[in-house]
């Protein structure tokens, strides 16, 4: 790309949507009910485990409104990411409190309501694994007792399962025995653990079904339409061609509508209806039913020199997957390089599980996986430079990775990236009054931490049509779920590629009939997969555009520009011809002009014989962060303030600086309720206990802190423009940062988040118990 092209495409172009959604005139998909239309609702299992006895749906079906009824006799495959273990209905075992058992159609919803209550449900309880501890316990109740027999979807060589572990990713590199056998090495032995996190996005999970010309018809909120389509057609027994899945404005997600999870319930009432059928969780449905950031238990130990030198690392990691593998057991490769991938190791050996236990099934969130292990390994670095005498930001500045060293899998690095973003860090600190002396009697800390992400690329499919008027529309199956992506960064894309203005540039809806596979808006990808795929589209449509213009100005295309919705020859500038005129020529003599375009890429692989059991052999892009804090604790009450809060992230190419800074400051504040307000307790009954906003902490507008940002740009990226994933990445290190700063105001070892007040409390009066992970040995 032409450094003309690249400096079209960096502008603070603004949100086109914000005006409709700032008035409340966007229309979600909850909007979008219409009358006429029958009301679902799913009946669900009371008990974590349970043998089902009987199921008796007669009464149910004669009651008024009622039009129809489905149970797992209308839908007995099962479904999966990794391992096809999931049923849509319960049929001879309940496995998690919420479990889905049948579920109603009728006129309204309290018809429907009414006639699940009169659904005749004989369980028999059976013993149940609601903790990590009990589900790996000897002799264990196996959450899946013919776990043998399911389906692999995903083949990922030399990953192990078995009983209660869903799936195993192994790293082993070099000799780590021998690295911590050393006489001249300090051993540093840590453990973490981590609640759940509800996503709470505004718009709760839903979807209307209807069957048009014998297909099905999915008006769906969700990130990832390819997926819902597949996985109902899978779930139902339907050839994937015969589902389409559109989708309105998204309200919200953070990977929440990542997965199919509402959907196949709409559709199998509407088949069984015949009628269109409009299925929306409530508030309560949606938390407790939500596949929720899981809880994780982190046991790592690092074999470190007196000068600072880590020879050898050993760590296992527990990932909570509830009573479906889901998400997490794709999600146990992400260990080795959130874990694995920030400092300069020796010897390697890692373990990352998926474990069932007899709760809700857990999902995708915002930097999935990262933020507990950005957690735990800079809480265990702090701890190393307390055991080794060494200043934390100097023990960082010496380890992180940096051009040509290689993560924990064996992948090399291009690049000092880590290094300089600590040193621009450490000037924006010292650029400002330490907050201190606002402390006053409370306990004063500060903390600096680094991360690492990767951004998996994965496949998308993109179609520019170039209109008469000059302007162009983007067809993808991309979502736009809040994060700009869709609204700003694509517009501004295929505006530089085309020379057009980005108000010009029209991006489709996503709709499966329309356009090509894509994997799913998350993990950072969207910018840098669609974006390339956009590009490659706009290539195509740029040298026919320059064809046509080539004739009409008798001039070889190779001295013709596109600039200012103009084709001009080199060197003339103001004048040449439109490109509406262009395309308008073009549409009588040759035919409409249109260009397509498809990306993938297998980034950096892994060292042979490295990796075991991971889905994900490469690393595609790796984005880093580093985060600063300053923090006042009241001594009495263990109430933490942030008195500020610095990012510097790394961002490739800053396309629009002002959306990036939105994202930081909207992933800083997520990350401020997942260290110290959010937290999804599991009560006995293997419920989520909490039902709503009045009893889930999210952070409130007095929660907001101001966010001094630094953009980091210019580090190797195949993103097009040298663009990476910016909006994922923000909440990464907040949770470790907090944590950080917290033991260094109090001088005690902070194991665990959130760091709620009575958990601070705790901590200060020493009555908080050591972790035992003896669940997850080495």
């Amino acid at each position: 790309m032409s450094e003309a092209e690249t400096l079209a495409a960096v502008v603070n172009f603004a949100r086109r949507d914000a005006r409709d959604k700032l008035r409340g005139r966007t229309r979600y998909m909850v909007d979008q009910v219409r009358p006429g239309m029958l009301h679902g609702f799913v009946l669900r299992a009371t008990m974590p485990s349970a043998r089902i006895v009987n199921i008796d749906t007669s009464v149910a079906r004669r009651m008024p409104g009622v039009r129809a009824i489905v149970t797992a006799e209308d839908a007995p495959g099962r479904f999966g990411i990794g391992i096809a273990d999931q049923p849509l209905f319960a049929s001879d075992v309940v496995r998690y409190h919420g479990e889905p058992i049948a579920a109603v159609a009728a006129d309204t919803l309290l018809q429907a309501r009414e006639a699940a209550a009169a659904i005749d449900v004989r369980l028999e309880a059976m013993p149940a694994v609601l903790t990590l501890a009990e589900a790996l316990s000897n002799h264990a109740h196996l959450v899946h007792r013919d776990w043998k027999r399911y389906e692999v979807l995903l083949e990922a060589e030399g990953g192990r399962r078995g009983g209660n572990i869903a799936w195993e990713a192994t790293v082993a590199r070099g000799d780590a025995a021998a690295a911590f056998a050393r006489s001249d090495v300090e051993v540093i032995e840590s453990s973490f653990r981590v609640g759940r996190q509800s996503h709470m996005q505004l718009e709760p999970r839903g979807a209307i079904a209807s069957y048009e010309d014998g297909r099905l018809h999915l008006v769906a909120s969700t990130q990832a339409p390819w997926t819902v389509k597949n996985v109902t057609a899978r779930a139902l027994g339907l050839p994937p061609s015969r589902v389409r899945v559109t989708v309105p404005p998204v309200g919200g997600g953070f990977g929440v509508k990542y997965g199919c999870s509402i959907e196949p319930y709409a559709a199998a009432l509407a088949r069984a209806a015949g009628r269109s059928v409009a299925l929306i969780n409530s508030r309560q449905e949606e938390l407790q039913t939500c596949p929720c950031r899981e809880n994780a238990d982190i046991h790592i130990r690092s074999a470190v020199t007196p000068a600072g030198d880590i020879v050898g690392r050993e760590a296992t990691v527990l990932m909570d997957c509830g009573a479906y593998g889901g998400e997490q057991i794709y999600l146990t490769t992400m260990t080795a390089h959130t874990l694995g991938s920030a400092y300069r190791l020796g010897a390697v050996k890692m373990t990352s599980r998926a474990v069932y236990t007899n709760t809700a099934p857990n999902g995708a969130f915002r930097a999935c996986n990262g933020v507990y292990n950005v957690f735990a390994l800079e809480r265990h670095t702090d701890e190393i430079c307390s055991a080794i005498g060494m200043d934390p930001l100097e023990f960082r500045q010496r380890n992180v990775l940096g051009d040509g060293d290689i993560g924990s899998t064996g992948q090399v690095f291009e690049g000092n990236v880590l290094g300089p973003m600590l040193d621009r860090m450490e000037a924006m600190s010292r650029s400002q009054p330490s907050k201190r002396a606002e402390v006053g009697e409370r306990l004063y800390g500060k903390a600096t931490t680094v991360g690492t992400w990767f951004v998996f690329v994965g496949p998308s499919a993109a179609t520019v049509n170039l209109n008469p008027d000059g302007s162009a529309t983007l067809v993808t199956a991309g979502v736009e779920i809040g994060q700009g992506t869709m609204m700003q960064s694509l517009p501004q894309i295929v505006a530089a590629k085309l020379g057009i203005r980005p108000e010009d540039v029209v991006v489709n809806a996503a709709d499966t009939d329309a356009a090509g596979f894509d994997v799913g808006v998350g993990g950072g990808r969207t910018t840098v997969s669609l974006g390339a795929a956009a590009s490659v589209a706009c290539d195509e449509v740029r040298r026919k555009l320059l064809e046509v213009a080539s004739k009409m100005l008798q001039t070889s295309p190779k001295h013709l520009v596109l600039k200012n919705g103009h084709v001009e020859i080199v060197g003339r500038a103001g004048g040449g011809i439109s490109v509406a005129r262009i395309a308008e020529h073009a549409q009588a003599v040759s035919g409409p002009i249109s260009g397509s375009g498809s990306f993938t890429r297998a980034g950096v692989p892994a060292m042979m014989g490295c990796a075991a059991g991971h889905f994900l052999d490469s690393v595609d892009i790796p984005v880093f962060a580093v985060h600063e804090c300053e923090i006042a604790i009241d001594p009495d009450t263990g109430h933490v303030e942030v008195l500020g809060y610095r990012v510097v992230q790394d961002v490739g190419r800053a396309l629009n600086s002002s959306a990036i800074h939105g994202q930081i400051q909207g992933g800083v504040t997520q990350g401020l309720g997942y260290a110290l307000h959010e937290e999804v307790t599991i009560n006995p009954e293997g419920q989520i206990a909490e039902s709503g906003f009045g009893s889930y902490r999210v952070p409130l507008a007095q929660d907001v802190v101001p966010v001094e940002i630094a953009l980091h740009e210019g580090a190797p990226s195949m993103g097009p423009f040298g663009t990476k994933g910016a909006g994922e990445v923000p909440i990464l290190n907040v949770g470790g940062t907090i944590a950080c700063a917290v033991a260094n105001a109090t001088g005690k070892r902070v194991q665990e988040l959130p760091l709620t007040p009575p958990r601070v409390l705790s901590l200060m009066l020493d009555r908080t118990e050591e972790l035992d992970l003896r669940h997850a040995p080495f």
